[in-house]
């Protein structure tokens, strides 16, 4: 892969996190709002390792509608930054981390860049099985439906 293609599933990732979140503030349930938090906590984790920085928000925080909105917003800035400045010869770098409970583990930067994404749409699935659960519409995520609908290029 190159950083084209992370640029793409990343605007696909901020989109993606922008409408389930607009679906969250309609809906009023308590337990999508849970997983968005986490979402939006491990994808700040992952960027704060790659980045060498320390962790500034536990893996699953308590935050309000109104904190997830900024973290995403936060978040759609800096991943593009942080993708621009990397290149595509720093994607076959490595970085050794610690994970959450101590363990120090060292991946290539795609492998997590790619974990990161996935580990978005997952949760995301997640959220929409909630919302429907509590009887609520949740937010119309795939990515070909973000192509079709010309929300990328």
């Amino acid at each position: 892969m190159e950083i084209a293609d992370f640029d793409r599933l990343f605007a696909h990732d901020i989109w993606a996190n922008r409408e389930v979140l607009n679906a969250i503030r309609l809906a009023g349930l308590a337990r999508p709002l849970e997983l968005m938090a986490h979402i939006l906590s491990a994808e700040r984790l992952w960027l704060e390792r790659l980045r060498r920085q320390a962790q500034s928000l536990p893996v699953w925080p308590d935050l309000t509608r109104e904190q997830c909105d900024a973290q995403a917003k936060e978040l759609c800035s800096l991943w593009p930054s942080y993708l621009h400045d990397l290149g595509d010869r720093g994607l076959e770098r490595t970085i050794t981390y610690k994970n959450t409970i101590g363990e120090m583990w060292t991946n290539r930067v795609e492998d997590i860049l790619l974990h990161v994404i996935t580990h978005s749409v997952y949760h995301r699935g997640q959220i929409a099985t909630a919302m429907r659960a509590g009887g609520a519409t949740p937010a119309y995520t795939d990515f070909i439906h973000s192509i079709r609908q010309g929300l990328l290029e």
